[in-house]
């Protein structure tokens, strides 16, 4: 499990959102509050607008797309993100943040970002979920235990992006290119505090 930091050193003037449209949105919202954090949920355009960073949580990416699509969403994302926007996306949040999905629905658009091919349901099923230590160097020495749940892989990282994390077989579960952040899997229900606060260390910076 990830230790709390006694204090996070988030500005209170700083606002992250969470995209609450469908998933886990609360949990995230839960780890970010528990770190310092001033946190607003987003499901509109204008909320959007008020946040300096915002994460994407885990669910099915199919429906988030569509929701996004569907309340005007989409498109206020794909060009806060190009504007440089933090964000940080986890599993079904990860694919949304990728430039292509692999296995997607009919009519799946992903908002992009990331310079990433990634590969939906990976895994396969729910029941094929599994949990692993991953060493990730860029958040000390100590594993993250991770939870994969329906996960997806990154299958192709291109040149803009970076692979913070792999399997044991190499195969890429964590990448970050900029202000962008993904993981293929759930740090948010493990009581795994460094990615997010990995997260609000970019948002800190781009705020500066």
């Amino acid at each position: 499990m990830g230790t709390r930091p006694a204090e996070a050193a988030v500005p209170a003037g700083l606002r992250v959102g969470v995209l609450a449209l469908q998933g886990d949105f609360r949990e995230h919202a839960q780890v970010l509050r528990a770190l310092g954090a001033n946190v607003a949920l987003v499901r509109r355009s204008e909320e959007l607008l008020q946040v300096d960073g915002l994460v994407i949580p885990g669910g099915e990416s199919s429906v988030m797309d569509k929701l996004a699509r569907t309340f005007g969403l989409a498109e206020p994302l794909r060009a806060a993100i190009r504007g440089g926007l933090p964000v940080y996306g986890t599993c079904a949040g990860l694919i949304m943040l990728a430039d292509t999905i692999l296995g997607g629905m009919n009519g799946q658009q992903s908002l992009g970002g990331l310079d990433i091919a990634v590969r939906r349901n990976a895994f396969g099923s729910q029941t094929a979920s599994f949990e692993t230590d991953l060493d990730i160097p860029a958040l000390g020495e100590k594993p993250v235990h991770a939870v994969f749940i329906r996960a997806p892989i990154v299958e192709t990282v291109g040149h803009r992006a970076t692979a913070l994390a792999t399997l044991a077989d190499g195969r890429c579960v964590a990448v970050e290119q900029g202000n962008l952040l993904g993981t293929s899997f759930h740090p948010e229900i493990t009581g795994e505090y460094r990615f997010h606060q990995y997260f609000l260390q970019k948002l800190v910076a781009a705020a500066r």
